[in-house]
């Protein structure tokens, strides 16, 4: 009896215990078990206390009402003043461990900021922005400051840039050097929006910028690093406020709008536009050489002085090679038109260029080259033993088919002979007696006898832009692969088409100033009108001998009714200013300079446009980029906030006040290219079950 009663209840417990886990299970996964968990995570306790005073910590733990989990923890939790030392961050289970590894300074309020990276571990619920704060002083500090930091030439959203401040004195006083030794106050970091927020501050004035901190020490210490100032002083203040807030039924349905008292923090519309300051550090980036007879000298930065080369194992005169050099000379293209140099495997130089030293100064530096070909002489000798294969297989065939027809030929003469012959005969009452023919075979002396001529070389390729589709106001650009030893002027033909004649028209063909092998056709293009644009052969000649085939084009210019117009009318804007047309991928299409405060644009194809402006207060027509040891900011551009639909035939005049919103909101969505986080929200699917569980109740 007392083993019976044993096995009863051994077979009951685990009845219960099975009863429990599908209980269980059905609440966590099935569509049919318990409401979703739609609580966010609550801070149960702290160790220390928030907000605690005289508090100095080296671990610091904070104790949540259930299971959490960090989401991008290294992007978005901060410790303010920054550490040079990264804490240790740590979760499990319901606790988050925080071990600070770098020293705490006396009468400091810190801040771990960890914005929105603690989520529930099941549900995903975002527990929302939070801050950790705790001071080793007397008090704490709760002022925070806002706003956005933006790329200063495009107004582009900048995510994961440091913001910082220094405090300054009554007369807003900084020590120049203060942003370049001294590391920042305080600190926050910028989401997708480019909004960022500054926590813990004390009460004072204040200067802010902003860095991208190569090197983490706080402080703006290398060239290459984005920075952001403004020589405007704030001074954290906050009120106490009322907004009305939303009570939602569900996903759909609202219940109430509710006043909600909250605490405003002051300022909240900083803006800082960030660059790379103009002459970075200069040195040399990398050298290749990607076929035998070129290669490419990269600089960090510009230069008004070429550097020096000096061939190591060859002779180099200066008849030997080209330069092409970018406009800035930081990039230099050497095209050696001496095959004996160029067919050198390894080419060495010792070369002399100016480079930024230690001091930041730029000086003369000897470096040695040693250029490789990517394509070696080899490579390039099995090509070219590939290619005459080709060719001479070519050259026979083609061959091949001139005897094959020039044969057919005579056999079909020597046919048409005989049926003469055979008429005359007939008609001479004769008997006809048909000629014995020979048979022709192709005899090996045949073959011999074929001679197989040097391959020539390939024809020089070139490119032409806008050669179809041309807007009066265009013009045609003519680009070589290689630079042009020969130019022969009286090989070009140019005529417009009136009705059935070609009548030659006034034309300039013309390089293009700073570069070689690029070429630009300018003519008074007639809208509505067709021009004819022939080139002979061999009008241009490259320095390796390869020379253009003769060529045909024809360009069409569009008609006036198929293009836009439009005027732009600025309001309170600099009279410096320049405005530029961008099309949907935020590319200039066209600019103008504002005359009178205003800048027009014709023969626009129809399409979206957007509009962004600058002022050119040098006066060099393009946008300049800021200084920070001149405490000059770069030049101010701002975006008109909408698109711009041009249809054609239209002509449209648009008024555009540039500061009529703050910078960003002026950029438009659609050419925005940083886009925003995207937000984790409660997802509020109770609401869709409950309706759902009504809904089959009422069925029933």
């Amino acid at each position: 009896m007392l083993c019976k009663a044993k096995y009863i209840f051994i077979l009951c417990f685990c009845l219960v215990a099975l009863t429990q886990l599908v209980v269980s299970c059905a609440n966590i996964g099935t569509p049919d078990g318990g409401l979703y968990d739609e609580t966010p995570p609550k801070i149960v306790r702290t160790t220390p206390t928030f907000g605690e005073t005289k508090a100095s910590p080296k671990k610091i733990t904070l104790e949540f009402d259930e299971n959490i989990k960090l989401e991008n923890a290294a992007e978005k939790v901060i410790v303010s003043p920054p550490q040079f030392e990264m804490p240790e961050i740590e979760s499990n289970g319901k606790k988050v461990t925080i071990t600070l590894l770098d020293s705490l300074k006396p009468d400091y309020t810190y801040t771990i900021d960890f914005g929105s990276s603690i989520v529930d571990n099941n549900e995903g619920n975002p527990m929302g922005e939070y801050a950790f704060s705790f001071s080793t002083g007397e008090h704490i500090d709760t002022l925070q400051v806002s706003g956005y930091v933006l790329e200063a030439e495009n107004l582009e959203p900048i995510k994961g840039i440091l913001v910082g401040l220094y405090r300054v004195d009554s007369l807003g006083h900084i020590a120049d050097t203060t942003f370049q030794t001294i590391p920042l106050e305080r600190i926050g970091r910028t989401d997708g929006s480019g909004h960022f927020i500054v926590k813990g501050v004390a009460s004072g004035n204040y200067r802010v910028f902003a860095l991208t901190d190569q090197d983490q020490t706080y402080t703006y210490s290398q060239r290459s690093e984005k920075l952001a100032f403004t020589d405007r002083i704030i001074t954290p203040y906050a009120k106490t406020e009322t907004r009305m807030d939303t009570v939602w039924h569900d996903s759909i349905h609202y219940d109430s709008i509710v006043p909600v008292t909250y605490t405003h923090f002051y300022p909240d519309d900083i803006v800082l536009t960030a660059f790379t300051s103009a002459g970075q550090d200069r040195y040399l980036l990398k050298s290749e050489r990607p076929v035998l007879h070129k290669f490419s000298l990269y600089f960090t930065a510009p230069s008004d002085t070429l550097p020096l080369l000096t061939p190591l194992n060859f002779s180099w005169p200066d008849s030997a090679y080209i330069v092409e050099a970018t406009e800035k000379k930081d990039t230099l293209t050497y095209w050696i038109s001496d095959s004996l140099i160029y067919n050198i495997d390894t080419l060495e130089f010792q070369i002399d260029y100016y480079a930024t030293d230690t001091l930041g100064q730029l000086s003369i530096k000897v470096d040695t080259l040693y250029l490789f070909s990517k394509l070696t002489k080899e490579k390039m000798a099995k090509q070219q033993a590939q290619a005459q294969e080709e060719w001479e297989k070519e050259y026979k065939k083609k061959a091949k088919e001139q005897r094959k027809a020039k044969l057919a030929k005579l056999e079909a003469e020597e046919e048409a002979a005989e049926e003469e012959a055979r008429k005359l005969a007939e008609a001479e009452g004769r008997k006809y007696e048909k000629k014995k023919k020979e048979k022709k075979k192709k005899s090996e002396e045949d073959e011999e006898e074929l001679v197989i001529p040097p391959m020539p070389l390939p024809p020089l390729e070139v490119k032409m832009v806008n050669a179809s589709g041309l807007s009066p106001d265009q013009n045609v650009d003519i680009i070589f692969e290689e630079p042009i030893a020969v130019f022969d002027t009286t090989k070009v033909h140019f005529s417009q088409k009136i009705d059935s004649l070609s009548l030659p028209a006034p034309y300039m063909l013309v390089p293009v100033e700073g570069t070689i092998g690029h070429y630009r056709l300018y003519a008074e293009w007639e809208p509505d009108s067709t021009y004819q644009f022939d080139l002979d052969s061999a009008t241009f000649v490259s320095i390796y001998g390869k020379a253009l085939e003769a060529s045909k084009r024809t360009i069409k210019v569009k008609g006036l009714d198929t293009f836009s117009t439009l005027f732009v009318t600025l309001q309170n804007a600099d009279t410096c200013a320049v405005v530029e047309l961008l099309n949907s991928q935020d590319k200039v299409v066209k600019s103008a300079r504002a005359v009178g405060g205003r800048a027009d644009f014709y023969f626009l194809t129809p399409q979206t446009y957007y509009l962004r402006l600058f002022y050119d207060y040098n006066g060099n027509g393009i946008w300049d980029t800021g200084e920070y040891d001149q405490r000059r900011q770069p030049e101010p551009v701002y975006y008109y906030p909408q698109e711009l639909q041009l249809k054609a035939q239209w002509e449209i005049t648009q008024t555009w006040n540039p500061k009529a919103k703050p910078l960003w909101k002026q950029k438009p969505e659609k050419i925005t290219k940083q886009k925003a986080d995207k937000q984790k929200e409660i997802q509020k699917r109770n609401a869709e079950k409950l309706a759902e569980r009504a809904q089959r109740k009422k069925k029933k």
